[in-house]
């Protein structure tokens, strides 16, 4: 059986290979939205729309959900985990990496991260 580490390990790689093949323009974009409040991360690995932020970045954020679903559903089914699970253990992961004050939905509530 997989341990948990090992799993979050292969999630984590996968992302990073996909990451790879993300142009630097387009995770600059990313960044940009996320550090001006136009994007926020959500505790299912996905990306969503702020409170009171203009939707100026909603089809860069469908693009990138759309491409981490398709990543977190390969992960799943090599590991034997629900899509859902994935996304969990990926918002995790996105979270430790992200700055203070960058906007975080946890639970249905949106809180800008402290640390």
């Amino acid at each position: 059986m997989k341990t948990i580490q090992q799993i979050a390990l292969k999630i984590a790689l996968a992302v990073m290979m996909f990451a790879g093949t993300v142009s630097p323009a387009f995770a600059l974009d990313l960044e940009t939205a996320r550090t001006s409040g136009l994007a926020g991360e959500v505790d299912n690995g996905l990306l969503a729309i702020p409170p009171g932020a203009p939707t100026d970045a909603q089809e860069m954020i469908t693009n990138i959900n759309n491409s981490r679903r398709a990543e977190y559903a390969k992960v799943a089914a090599q590991n034997n985990l629900t899509l859902e699970a994935v996304g969990t253990i990926m918002s995790q992961k996105i979270y430790a990496r992200l700055p203070a004050g960058t906007w975080v939905q946890v639970q249905g509530k949106w809180i800008k991260k402290a640390r």
